[in-house]
């Protein structure tokens, strides 16, 4: 059911008009002050009125989105997130975990959040019923990622192999070490071994090159990729997946690994045994 027209004002009208003519979703309050030509004041008045209306919903303090017409009922409609990002963060941010897994088809699954790797801290963001995870990284471990598309709008998105290696860094983040062992096979045919295990090798994080070679070797890969990253020396044993339950692990010595999630359950998703 519609709600019925909600009148405008000139200077509101002015305002949605301007911005559905260039076709901007995403503005700001600099933006909004630019096309109505008059005091913050009267600006503020103009924003809190149409949000009021449902015209634009507010993201965060000066930035806002704007709502079709047809948006009366709360909810009815949401603007895609990646298109957000670019406003809010400029370019130091890269959509990734769970969520790139996601957008590059290794995964089935849909997240409900939208996780995005920054290397400022930054509190998460929840608005129109959804919600922006942010992680931080160092500069040194700030790479990999690429532009897409979403209609003119783009955005940095990790690429294939690093999204695997942040997977293995944060399982938490990306559905678990099985979510990820199902999209390093999903995705095998697109995936650059050599290009993963630079990776691994460069976010300097020795638990991660564990993973990476444990899931390479039970996943059949070349031998001559994945043995590379077995360990020289023994130092701690880090689990397989520190997001899954620490108990009743076996301890593998080639791989210097607890394994806390059993093959049969990595493997769930498989028709058959590899």
């Amino acid at each position: 059911m519609f709600t019925e027209n909600i009148r405008l004002g000139p200077n509101e009208m002015r305002l949605i008009f301007t911005l559905e003519r260039g076709e901007q979703i995403i503005f700001t309050f600099k933006d909004a002050k630019k096309i109505l030509q008059t005091s913050d004041s009267s600006v503020k008045n103009i924003l809190m009125s149409l949000k009021r209306k449902k015209r634009i919903k507010q993201i965060q303090k000066g930035l806002y989105l704007l709502s079709p017409a047809r948006s009366g009922i709360e909810g009815e409609w949401t603007e895609h997130v990646f298109k957000v990002l670019p406003k809010l963060l400029g370019q130091d941010y890269y959509v990734g975990f769970w969520s790139a897994l996601s957008y590059w088809g290794m995964t089935e699954q849909t997240p409900q959040i939208t996780y995005v790797v920054i290397t400022r801290r930054k509190k998460n963001l929840t608005f129109d019923n959804q919600t922006i995870q942010f992680v931080t990284y160092p500069n040194s471990r700030f790479f990999g990622y690429v532009q897409e598309k979403i209609g003119e709008t783009e955005f940095n998105i990790s690429n294939c192999e690093k999204t695997i290696i942040d997977s293995l860094n944060h399982p938490e983040y990306s559905g678990g070490v099985s979510e990820v062992a199902k999209a390093i096979w999903t995705a095998k045919d697109r995936l650059d071994a050599d290009k993963m295990i630079d990776y691994a090798k460069r976010i300097r994080i020795q638990a991660v090159g564990l993973r990476l070679g444990y899931l390479l070797e039970l996943l059949n890969f070349d031998k001559e990729s994945y043995e590379q990253l077995l360990p020289r020396k023994h130092t701690g044993a880090p689990w397989l997946d520190p997001s899954a339950a620490k108990k009743d692990a076996e301890y593998s010595s080639r791989w210097g690994l607890r394994l806390n999630v059993p093959q049969k359950v990595i493997l769930h998703w498989r028709a058959s045994s590899i």
